[in-house]
């Protein structure tokens, strides 16, 4: 079968990976792809917001699948587009990927069905929102209802911090119309994990957890990005905890959302703040999340096109989802600067040195092929996974193998999966 793959970064060539261990995959297509991705599959010059060139492509191409990567596509209706043209499609229609377009129809549909979340408010107007925060405890949490790369969420500790936030948010429109309308919410403490799920509109299957490390310096200092290193499984993720999220959580979450009239297939991600109170989501999103799936696809036992299948046909329950009784760790190989200004451009080595390496991946966020030869093309550039048989031996060889890869500028955080040692 031919298989096309739409986005251009880490997520979609750890997906590009999985995709061509399958026997029943001839070719794999991925638009528009990167310097990575190209190994794997043939690069497709279309952006993934070219709903209806993408359509044609894989009417051209007779594609038998395509797998959506990218949040903004989803968003956006790519779904709904394919569909109208009879193409199999994997991921949310629009009314459905809105579970993380819109952070205020998220947490009201949370409040609506009951699913443990952070109290919070919406705001459309900016004076209201103000004057809103004289009162409210601190520190608070600013969110931009719109996507924002990961990056639309300000924690403030000190009132005039929220001020400054509501300002960047709302009036500078520092993340354009996201920030047109915006959450405020009760700030939560405790281990962030986050679990992927398949969804088929009516069925949820959990994998593996991840962890994910958002800040851009060491000791969670620093701006928020969209994540610097990743490990799996979460130590804080206990069977307990589990148990609680699969009753409270995930199946709660795909029962609203059929209730809404807003069936829910595809991969729902939901972000995890494990409270004193217990577990409460801190956020949905409607795909694979970046860099967690850097982390889970690898440990999957199962084909994932036999999942995708089910999950598109409606037959998620037939399947038996898999894990390898292991550990892996990502760490994200960035350009010194990110996420503010940083240099692109420079060319990358020591990509042999992974030739033959068993459980070990260089997965290309912001890559390039040039004349030079593979160069930086982004702010997260790559991310070095290894696996182990546990997860300290997991970190110490992801960042073993960061040492076979160099490039000017290079930046890393040297505690991706420090929690380990303490838990």
């Amino acid at each position: 079968m031919k298989v096309l793959i739409v986005g251009s970064g880490g997520r979609e060539h750890a997906i590009a990976v999985s995709v061509a261990k399958s026997s029943q995959v001839d070719k794999i297509y991925c638009a528009p792809g990167n310097a990575g991705i190209a190994f794997v599959a043939e690069c497709v010059d279309i952006a993934a917001m070219e709903f209806e060139k993408l359509a044609d492509f894989a009417e051209e191409k007779q594609i038998d699948l395509t797998i959506v990567g990218m949040d903004d596509p989803l968003v956006g209706g790519i779904v709904d587009v394919f569909e109208e043209r009879g193409l199999r499609v994997f991921g949310p229609r629009k009314n459905a990927a809105i579970i993380e377009g819109s952070k205020a129809f998220s947490k009201d549909l949370m409040k609506k069905y009951h699913i443990p979340t952070a109290a919070y408010e919406n705001f459309t107007d900016a004076d209201a929102a103000l004057k809103y925060l004289e009162t409210a405890p601190m520190p608070i949490v600013l969110k931009a209802d719109g996507l924002a790369l990961g990056k639309g969420v300000l924690i403030c500790n000190t009132l005039q911090e929220a001020k400054d936030g509501v300002k960047t948010l709302m009036l500078d429109k520092q993340f354009g119309d996201a920030g047109n309308e915006i959450v405020i919410e009760e700030f939560m403490t405790g281990p962030e994990v986050s679990v992927l799920c398949y969804c088929d509109g009516t069925h949820i299957k959990p994998m593996t957890s991840a962890q994910d490390h958002k800040r851009a310096k060491d000791g969670d200092e620093g701006l928020n990005t969209g994540g610097m290193g990743t490990f799996s499984p979460s130590p804080f993720y206990t069977d307990e905890v589990k148990k609680f999220c699969e009753e409270k959580v995930y199946q709660p979450t795909m029962d609203a959302m059929k209730a809404e009239g807003r069936d829910f297939v595809g991969i729902l991600f939901v972000g995890l703040m494990l409270t004193k109170d217990g577990p409460k989501v801190l956020e949905y999103n409607a795909r694979f999340g970046d860099p967690e799936a850097q982390v889970v696809l690898p440990r999957m036992k199962n084909d994932i096109i036999d999942v995708v299948n089910a999950c598109i046909d409606g037959k998620l329950d037939e399947v038996d989802l898999q894990f390898e009784d292991n550990a892996a760790v990502c760490v994200v190989l960035a350009s010194d600067g990110y996420p503010e200004h940083y240099e692109k451009g420079k060319v990358i080595t020591g990509f042999e040195n992974f030739d033959g390496k068993d459980g070990y991946y260089v997965f290309h966020a912001g890559t390039k092929k040039t004349e030079k030869g593979i160069v930086t093309n982004g702010g997260r550039v790559l991310g070095v996974t290894a696996k182990g048989t546990n997860l300290k031996e997991a970190r110490a060889n992801a960042y073993e193998a960061t040492k076979l890869i160099s490039f000017e500028n290079k930046y890393m955080r040297h505690d991706i999966g420090k929690a380990i040692d303490e838990v």
